[in-house]
């Protein structure tokens, strides 16, 4: 893989054409999921923490049009907010405020960095945060004790630094496990990008970019059905990864989510309206009865995703990873959780790319699980081209 362009070139590196992004996408006339009560219901925004830049940028004044009724409180820093982080008393109010609070900023750095597993990059994220609730998600362990969507608003200055990348890289001349041709970038590393279009029109910005980068593909997993993401045009250009898991864990885990069978429903829909589908097995957690419970929903993509979908689907296999800290907080709000995440006898502790300390299943564990993972796929999904497994 190359190394890249530098972190921060000038704007007059590369040509107009290649680096120009200011196409804003509008919002399509008529009735949008966004505006349903459903919607609203998952961001009942009562609460706007806002940097003063991001609150008058254009971007961020038509966020606060859309809250009308939302308290404004300004702060110097999105990720310095005393009511909000290291407050360890929110943990009891955990699912409230990712309902009721949202966040205005403006990204500082724009670094583009390698990954080599689920994508060949990670993108500068137009969003932190989330508005769901799984148990065992990592973004909260950066922040301690909220994780309310951010929201940055100066995405015009995350696709230009996109744009400048893509053009460095040329194009593809070996495939590799991302992508056969394309260099494929992650939008939602931080974020759920479905969940992000419900406040703005930074997801169809970014899609509508990479349509315009034919060595590129963007690439997001997802745990929410947004329509709205219908109205778009990707031309082929965005991956969305579905993440599935078995029902009942989903239940217990996966709280504000779309249900699991909606996810796979969906999936027809988004491919024949110009998206690449992929599902992400994730997380696979162990648990008794597991390797029965993942048989049976491979069974059931087998039975009701159309053949369309199964001859360009492909899939990761991740298994879970948890946090002492993120252990604690759930112990605040959502203890039945820990039974099924939190496994000392089967987990140790490892140190992630980041360098926070998590814990993982053990080796050997891990090993197995994603063996039986594999063997289950080839039984019941065989169309399920397997990218990586984790």
């Amino acid at each position: 893989m190359p190394s890249g362009a530098p972190d921060e070139e000038p704007d007059g590196l590369f040509g107009v054409e290649e680096i120009r992004t200011g196409r804003e996408v509008r919002r399509p006339q008529g009735p949008l999921f966004r505006d349903s009560p459903r919607a609203r219901r998952m961001l009942s925004v009562r609460e706007i923490h806002a940097e003063p830049g991001a609150a008058a940028s254009p971007r961020g004044r038509r966020i606060l049009a859309d809250f009308p009724d939302a308290e404004v409180v300004f702060t110097d820093s999105h990720w310095r907010i005393p009511h909000l982080h290291g407050n360890q008393g929110n943990a009891e109010r955990w699912v409230r405020i990712k309902s009721t609070v949202l966040v205005l900023g403006e990204k500082k750095t724009l670094t583009v960095r390698p990954n080599g597993r689920s994508a060949d990059w990670i993108a500068p994220g137009a969003a932190n945060g989330c508005a769901m609730a799984c148990a065992y998600c990592y973004v909260p362990r950066r922040k301690g004790y909220a994780n309310p969507v951010t929201v940055f608003t100066n995405v015009d200055r995350i696709i230009a630094r996109l744009a400048r990348h893509v053009t460095a890289q040329g194009p593809k001349r070996e495939p590799n496990q991302c992508d056969p041709s394309a260099w494929v970038y992650d939008i939602g590393e931080n974020n759920d990008c479905s969940v992000d279009a419900l406040i703005c029109e930074n997801t169809a910005e970014l899609v509508d970019a990479f349509t315009r980068w034919p060595t590129a593909k963007a690439s997001f997993a997802t745990k929410f059905v947004n329509p709205d993401l219908l109205l778009l045009e990707p031309r082929g250009r965005t991956r969305v990864r579905f993440s599935v898991m078995p029902p009942d864990d989903s239940r217990l885990l996966d709280i504000r989510t779309s249900p699991v069978q909606d996810r796979i429903a969906a999936a027809g829909d988004f491919l024949d309206a110009g998206y690449e589908v992929h599902f992400n097995l994730s997380p696979v957690v162990i648990r008794p009865g597991w390797e029965k419970a993942w048989a049976e929903l491979l069974r059931r993509m087998d039975d009701v995703l159309p053949p369309r979908v199964k001859e360009q689907a492909a899939a990761e296999v991740i298994m879970l990873t948890h946090n002492a800290d993120l252990h604690e907080v759930n112990m605040a709000w959502h203890p039945r959780a820990e039974d099924a995440v939190w496994r000392p006898d089967l987990q140790q502790p490892k140190r992630s790319e980041n360098g926070s300390w998590n814990v993982r299943y053990r080796n050997e564990v891990k090993a197995a699980g994603v063996e039986t993972v594999r063997a289950l796929v080839d039984r019941h999904a065989p169309w399920l081209t397997i990218r990586y497994a984790f």
